[in-house]
């Protein structure tokens, strides 16, 4: 058994979301190999940040991720598979590469409870422009808009003439 911790810079943009890690950014690598009867059992965990947009506001975010990975890389005989020791040497890129891609986020969020982008004027509704904002209300339900303007009118007469 050998463990080995190591960072490494990538050389191209891995993944093609709104998120990526980018050409030139670290992971940093923990890894264990294990000699077992089939091959070489590695086990470890890489952690790196990811660069991106939020997919509600569209801000550029940047975020840590940490992924875990465990695979056998099998010695070469009669059954192909996914992963082989070749020349006693195992190629972790592909390993790493498929698991820190597949931990990226699908959707990303600058924050959880991100309210998006306004549909009329496209400003960030998480930024307060100090100004209430009604509600669109539905062009279907205006004959119901009206009928409630009406009710309010006539309550305020109402407290007009109780107070006079």
């Amino acid at each position: 058994m050998r463990e080995h911790e190591f960072t490494i810079t990538l050389k191209e943009q891995w993944g093609e979301g709104i998120v990526s890690f980018e050409a030139g950014s670290e992971l940093d690598l923990d890894v264990r190999l294990e000699s077992v009867h089939e091959g070489i059992l590695v086990t470890g965990s890489a952690e790196g940040e990811y660069v991106g947009v939020c997919g509600r506001c569209l801000i550029d975010i940047v975020r840590p991720v940490e992924v875990e990975f465990q695979e056998l890389f099998a010695y070469p005989g009669e059954e192909e598979t996914d992963f082989e020791v070749q020349d006693d040497h195992v190629d972790l890129e592909t390993l790493v590469r498929e698991a820190a891609v597949l931990a990226l986020p699908f959707q990303p969020v600058c924050q959880p409870d991100c309210p998006g982008l306004d549909s009329k004027t496209g400003e960030r509704l998480a930024v307060s422009t100090g100004t209430e904002q009604a509600a669109p209300i539905d062009p279907r339900w205006s004959a119901l808009q009206q009928i409630t303007d009406q009710d309010g009118m006539a309550s305020s007469r109402a407290a007009e003439k109780e107070e006079s």
